[in-house]
């Protein structure tokens, strides 16, 4: 089953031609998969039919790209109540692969795919690495989990597909990690921006310079990350750091890249992924330029065609600079992810940034929100860099005026009253994947 012969070698002349295409033959592209894309999901899965027909709409319909907006949003829980295959559209013989959420909050969201998705996936991945700056001969080594989650085989898939030398080290095993990096001397990390400062902790408890090391670049993403965490990074470990952009119910990592040449924020391979930013309150559409929460429509895929998926993540569209196709803004934290403290909306990464800007604290940082009397209260735990405590003068009177600092900075910038926490180096939890910065204890109801 090939929906649009859809399917790109990776070869640099071909990906430069689907990069260099003109915005009016992009559109065209566009327009004409999306329109399969509509008539596959309406034909083959019952939830859309049944959304379709009772938002009153139909595949016929959609004449411009403008008309997608008729059709209803696709969100995690219709994934959920369809559990397990029930999104799926085609025969499950089809379905070469099966990735999974972990289901922490619910039921888990299963996704599929056929050969020509995975090739398809391969491909934008490979896509991604070399506009990352990777190319064939590279080694590149993967701590991205592998199993269920699609960060660790979708990443290997497309570094193979490009030509490289892969190294699967997936997550976890942080010692052994820094021993590879050290002993293989890969080119390339992938990994989550949170646990390559783990890594870079680890490179310092061994001793090694990892500016020494032939590590160029590193391709971060699955969680969000700031414009400040970058600079640590890249000052840290000598890298460029770049933002991977992707999620499993759209294909997984891939379906954006930040790009070598820019560095100012993914480009969306649009020819496969077609991108809106709507209002998260009303779901209308918005203009590009302006902030709101990231929908995505898939154009080409065959066994979990997505159509409006709610990504939760809040940015917005640009124009593209290195490639013709749109960029995201940076994201700025997820609509579920907000957290409201005493009428104000926060997010983890507005603290971040605050928190990076004391340099004596490191990124490792925990958020308690509890709950004093009727009144909403947060902590903020924060650890010192290691190098501090060597300091002479470094007493518990220049660290409560560091608390002070920060706890200034966040009322001045977010607007809310923190109780700020110094932690020694190496106290708080070290994640091997996706960061778990938020302990909310409040009581609920």
């Amino acid at each position: 089953m090939n929906m649009l012969n859809t399917q790109q070698d990776c070869s640099d002349k071909d990906v430069e031609d689907i990069e260099s295409v003109s915005v009016d033959r992009l559109r065209a592209i566009q327009l004409e998969r999306m329109h399969n894309s509509l008539r596959h999901a309406y034909n083959n899965v019952p939830h859309y039919k049944a959304s379709f027909d009772e938002a009153g709409v139909h595949p016929e319909e959609l004449t411009s790209l403008d008309d997608l907006a008729k059709f209803p949003f696709t969100v995690k829980q219709d994934l959920r109540d369809n559990y397990p295959f029930g999104m799926f559209a085609v025969p499950q013989k089809e379905v070469v692969r099966i990735h999974a959420s972990s289901g922490t909050t619910g039921q888990p969201t299963v996704v599929g795919y056929t050969h020509n998705d995975i090739e398809m996936w391969a491909d934008v991945v490979a896509r991604s690495i070399r506009a990352a700056g990777g190319h064939s001969g590279d080694k590149i080594h993967i701590a991205y989990g592998y199993g269920l989650f699609t960060g660790g085989l979708g990443a290997h898939y497309g570094a193979e597909k490009l030509g490289c030398t892969v190294i699967p080290m997936s997550g976890g095993q942080t010692e052994k990690q820094v021993q590879l990096i050290r002993d293989f001397d890969p080119d390339i990390i992938m990994v989550t921006p949170s646990y390559m400062l783990n890594l870079a902790d680890e490179m310092d408890r061994q001793g090694l310079d990892p500016k020494k090391l032939a590590l160029r670049a590193g391709i971060f993403g699955a969680e969000p990350w700031t414009g400040t965490m970058r600079e640590e990074l890249e000052n840290r470990l000598g890298i460029e750091a770049l933002d991977i952009y992707g999620l499993s119910e759209v294909i997984g990592p891939g379906v954006g890249m930040e790009c070598i040449e820019t560095k100012d924020g993914p480009t969306i391979w649009e020819d496969l992924f077609y991108p809106e930013i709507i209002d998260p309150m009303t779901g209308k559409v918005l203009p590009d330029g302006e902030y709101g929460e990231l929908v995505f429509t898939s154009l080409t895929k065959e066994a979990l065609p997505i159509i409006r998926y709610r990504t939760r993540d809040l940015t917005r569209l640009l124009p593209g600079t290195a490639r013709p196709m749109r960029r995201i803004d940076r994201i700025t934290g997820r609509s579920d992810d907000m957290l409201i403290l005493r009428g104000v909306n926060v997010f983890p990464t507005q603290i971040e940034e605050q928190i990076l800007r004391v340099r004596q604290m490191s990124p490792h940082y925990e958020l308690h929100l509890y709950r004093e009397g009727h009144l909403d209260r947060m902590d903020v735990l924060v650890e010192l860099r290691p190098e501090c405590l060597d300091c002479s003068d470094f007493s518990e009177a220049r660290q409560a005026e560091l608390a002070r600092e920060l706890s200034h900075h966040i009322k001045s910038v977010v607007g809310i009253s923190t109780q700020v926490r110094i932690a020694e180096p190496g106290s708080l939890a070290r994640s091997e994947g996706k960061a778990a910065r938020v302990k909310d204890m409040r009581p609920k109801g």
